[in-house]
């Protein structure tokens, strides 16, 4: 690397020892320093809109006062143990025995509804599995917001108006 003394137009050589560089850089045999630089992908936006947003919100406050159960979603991953996972993040829920959990992780492909044990005397597996369906069915469409909300729909009706 060349450094210029002002105003006497002489030139020193400076030595540079390749360990002294930073990560990513590399002394070429040209003498010249080049640096490879990390450019991070731009901060993701979020899955949904703030309309989009808002409007599963509201399926979700819906559903919850229309069954008196409390409706909630998740979306992630859920790790090796799926369903342990999603049972695990169920039992967290306040009132987790009237909860019912739809976690959705689509980088994994997969879909799991959990009931706590009042919400499954009110939600049978087989109306669980038929919201699960139609969720995928619309997921495979590209079209995450719409399998949400069908499946709230669903699982709402298949749970009954407030007892």
């Amino acid at each position: 690397m060349a450094t210029g003394e002002h105003g006497h137009g002489a030139s020193a050589v400076a030595t540079i020892d390749p360990a002294d560089l930073p990560e990513g850089s590399v002394l070429t045999g040209s003498g010249r320093v080049s640096v490879a630089e990390v450019h991070a992908e731009p901060e993701s936006k979020g899955l949904f809109t703030p309309v989009q947003l808002s409007r599963l919100d509201e399926a979700l406050t819906l559903a919850s006062r229309d069954t008196g159960l409390l409706f909630a979603i998740y979306l992630g991953d859920l790790g090796a143990d799926s369903a342990a996972a999603a049972a695990e993040l169920q039992s967290s829920l306040d009132s987790a025995h009237e909860a019912v959990l739809v976690a959705v992780s689509p980088g994994q492909r997969l879909v799991e509804v959990v009931t706590g044990a009042e919400a499954k005397l009110r939600l049978p597996d087989r109306g669980a599995k038929l919201a699960v369906m139609s969720m995928v069915a619309s997921f495979k469409e590209s079209d995450l917001l719409g399998g949400l909300l069908s499946g709230l729909r669903m699982l709402a009706d298949q749970a009954g108006h407030r007892r």
